[in-house]
């Protein structure tokens, strides 16, 4: 633990005894994010970014609304009241980053596994015992996030002892993947029944794959309707813009501002527009490529 989360953890640890029930979820969404914190840490964290926020924002807005309105009571008392809100807003954002990450994370396996699966049906065709597979699986580090999730499976085998069932068991309860953890308890339980578990994998990655499959198409006749606002909003509406300015600069003068105003449109606003828009498209791309 950092020096800032042992300050933070004695200065409000039993504040965040207190609190802890208010966030009935915190507990498995810092498990599944992987943040090596406890709920009560987390909290008092929260707070002293909280505490140090307001101790930033209210010297700061005190001053600007001090100039601004020319009355410094009204100032700070109006700097006050935004700083608690504020504050109060950030205490209470914070422990939504968990899921964030856990967002993330998902986001990534769900795009790498009808690959990943396919790959782990592959290995486990040729009769190695499953954690066997897993540990030729760790080998393969192209598939991100779903090799790190194996491998803490294979950790729980080798280092911990585990056998292969309570560890399939203790990688559902942590991983940040909704269709991961489902193909786990799959898993689970064709190893429970003794099934096959080739059949298993073969047939889940064909599935998987009718997914992506699908979601290519979906995507692909999006794409058309994205482009299509692209050059209709951004590219025609800019020229379109440009013409029209130029025209009323050339009736009414005042080129110079006509010049800056049209500059600025091409210059800074398209290109950001355009950057958010490829950001866009390429967060919604499946398999994040």
């Amino acid at each position: 633990m950092g020096d800032l989360q042992k300050l933070s953890f004695q200065l409000f640890k039993e504040y965040s005894d207190a609190i802890v029930p208010y966030f009935p979820d915190l507990k498995a969404d810092l498990k599944r994010a992987e943040m090596p914190l406890t709920v009560q840490e987390f909290i008092s964290m929260s707070m002293t970014v909280s505490l140090i926020s307001l101790i930033v924002m209210l010297p700061v807005l005190s001053f600007v609304f001090g100039l601004l309105l020319s009355d410094f009571l009204f100032g700070f008392l109006l700097s006050t009241l935004v700083s608690l809100i504020v504050t109060m807003g950030v205490f209470f954002a914070l422990p939504q980053y968990p899921k964030l990450v856990i967002q993330g994370k998902s986001k990534e396996i769900d795009d790498a596994l009808p690959f990943a699966t396919m790959y782990l049906s592959t290995i486990s065709s040729s009769n190695l015992p499953l954690h066997k597979s897993f540990d030729v699986f760790t080998k393969f580090l192209k598939y991100g996030e779903v090799v790190k999730q194996i491998n803490s499976i294979n950790e729980d085998i080798k280092l911990f002892g585990l056998d292969v069932a309570t560890a399939l068991e203790r990688a559902i309860e942590r991983s940040p993947s909704k269709k991961f953890r489902e193909m786990l308890y799959g898993m689970l339980s064709t190893l429970k029944s003794g099934a096959n578990m080739n059949i298993y994998l073969k047939e889940k990655s064909e599935a998987y794959m009718a997914d992506y499959r699908r979601s290519l198409y979906e995507f692909s006749h999006a794409l058309t309707v994205y482009v299509e606002i692209y050059l209709t909003s951004i590219v025609l509406g800019a020229i379109f813009f440009t013409v029209l300015t130029a025209i009323v600069s050339g009736i009414s003068g005042g080129g110079e501002n006509i010049i800056m105003l049209q500059f600025t449109l091409i210059f800074l606003f398209m290109p950001i527009i355009s950057a958010a828009f490829i950001m866009m498209i390429k967060s919604a791309t499946p398999g994040g490529e």
